[in-house]
């Protein structure tokens, strides 16, 4: 609305000022243009509020879009989960759901205006230049379809280059992210130096790159406005003439004159705007084919049995990795309400893998997967896990307080339930200890807190969800033997009333609960069915 606005200004702008001069230049005084000087100056006021309501409204709807996109973006990855995302570079998807989604900001604030403007007012001043003048109208018709033909060429240049900046640019940041999270390993094995040799070379290919796709920006800049000056130097050449020899009024040759570069100007500006835009629409196109994905079954139309009294079934159940390696294969297991179950195994037999199955992390490749009767590659994802306390091996522990930290699956719990949540995984102690309590702001990854007090709180986040299923992975595997023994109490605790799965490769450390069941090359054999008096 606010782009067709701004189209008839311009076509009254330079009607009524052609009219002014014409006027003027008779010798008539100022009082006797005062109507159209008016109307010239309320046209100027029109097309300016018409411009800045465009840009308003665009940059308006360009954050909305963002939010949304990065909002989609976020909610696939996390359905997908962290089996999917190991498989990822971390540094390239923070880079694209932060910086690279904000320079889609050029492409709806700047370009999609703008490409309606080159729409609209080009067709609409060659009507009015041809109503007026034929032979300066069919010269802007020949030459006009240039600046188009001229952008796109250069525009294929500028995409690929765009695309290569952005490709550049995620492996940059990725693994300068992948070098900071293990650079305390790298320095202990002496890597450093060559990890800093490495992010050099890319970073010098990314500086190389990106100059190479400004000069072309600038190169195209340059072409365009050559195209289009010459363009109105023929037609100021042949209205001049035609002026000359008596053959058009001054009138119209000034309309012609002061149309012709409206003409032109919205087709460049838009070929500009697309080179502003080009980064940001390349990391739309990854953040599109990651929400576009084909996704791990994790998406469903069928609702979420209840896991208080579903029985879950896997039916010769295979699970692939990677190249197609199976790390699961011909696996039959019933899983009844209240059940407790220990899967026990050696690094690598596939213990993770099944839970990865029961969190819907995994599809599997072959059998399926029941709960209560219903396929769980119909169910909702989200409403499957809303039934699930999870407890992996390194649990994340996020900077702020240590209440937002608990209530992470349920941000909407009262102090009360938080306060009682900690106190039965055991954490309400070393939490009172702290400084401001359950207001403590934890560090980076709680660097000051012991892994058994990190795990405390993780484990207080499984009591205040109350979901019926719990999956608990290697729980303690980086403690010392007085903080497992603390854990295991609480982990008692949390077994009452509900269908527990613990994963451990060391049953001397944490024992066995309920059916003992050994993972091994990817098949699962049941030891002890009935339940044994051995403590968490």
């Amino acid at each position: 609305m606010f782009g067709l606005v701004a189209t008839a200004m311009i076509l009254a702008q330079a009607w009524l000022l052609a009219r002014v001069l014409a006027t003027a230049a008779t010798g008539v005084g100022v009082r006797v243009l005062a109507t159209v000087l008016s109307a010239l100056l309320a046209a100027f006021i029109i097309r300016a509020a018409a411009n800045y309501g465009s840009e308003v409204t665009a940059t308006r709807a360009a954050a909305a879009i963002k939010e949304r996109l990065r909002g989609k973006l976020l909610r696939r990855v996390i359905e997908r989960g962290p089996v999917w995302l190991g498989g990822e570079r971390a540094g390239e998807i923070t880079t694209l759901a932060i910086s690279g989604l904000d320079a889609l900001d050029p492409y709806f604030a700047s370009y999609l205006p703008q490409l309606l403007l080159a729409s609209c007012v080009p067709v609409s001043v060659l009507a009015a230049i041809s109503a007026v003048d034929w032979l300066s109208g069919l010269i802007v018709v020949i030459t006009l379809p240039l600046i188009p033909v001229f952008g796109m060429l250069i525009g294929l240049s500028t995409k690929a280059g765009s695309s290569r900046n952005w490709q550049l640019l995620a492996r940059l940041s990725g693994h300068f992210a992948d070098v900071t999270r293990g650079l305390t390993t790298l320095k202990i094995f002496g890597q450093a130096k060559a990890q800093e040799q490495i992010i050099g070379q890319v970073t010098e290919e990314y500086r190389v790159s990106v100059l190479t796709s400004l000069r072309v920006a600038f190169l195209s800049a340059l072409v365009l406005e050559l195209a289009a000056a010459l363009a109105t130097a023929l037609v100021a050449v042949e209205v001049g003439l035609r002026l000359l020899y008596g053959h058009l009024s001054y009138s119209s040759a000034l309309f012609v004159l002061l149309l012709t570069p409206e003409a032109f100007l919205p087709l460049r500006d838009a070929a500009a705007s697309f080179h502003a835009s080009s980064d940001g629409m390349a990391a739309a196109s990854r953040a599109l084919a990651i929400i576009d994905r084909e996704p791990t079954r994790a998406a469903g139309t069928s609702r979420a049995p209840d896991l208080r009294s579903a029985v879950i079934s896997l039916e010769d159940v295979s699970c692939t990795y990677g190249r197609g390696e199976h790390v699961l294969s011909g696996i039959n297991l019933a899983i009844s309400p209240g059940d407790r179950i220990t899967l026990a195994g050696g690094n690598g037999a596939g213990k993770s893998s099944l839970l990865s199955l029961l969190l819907k992390f995994l599809a599997p490749s072959g059998g399926r997967v029941l709960a209560g009767g219903t396929n769980l590659a119909a169910v909702s994802a989200e409403q499957w896990r809303a039934q699930i306390g999870w407890l992996p091996q390194t649990p994340a522990l996020f900077p702020c307080s240590v209440r937002d930290n608990i209530a992470l699956g349920r941000p909407d719990a009262s102090l009360a339930e938080v306060e009682r949540a900690a106190a039965l995984a055991g954490a309400a102690g070393f939490i009172a200890d702290l400084p401001d309590g359950y207001q403590t702001v934890l560090s980076e990854r709680a660097a000051r807190l012991s892994a058994g007090q990190r795990q405390k709180i993780a484990l207080a986040r499984v009591f205040l969800t109350n979901a019926p299923l719990v999956l608990l992975d290697e729980p303690g595997a980086h403690l010392d033997q007085a903080s497992a023994a603390e854990l295991q109490d609480a982990l008692e605790r949390l077994a009452d009333g509900r269908t527990v799965v613990l994963v451990t490769h060391d049953l001397s450390r944490f024992g066995r609960i309920g059916r003992l069941l050994t993972v091994a090359d990817g098949r699962v054999s049941e030891v002890a069915r009935e339940p044994v008096a051995v403590p968490l």
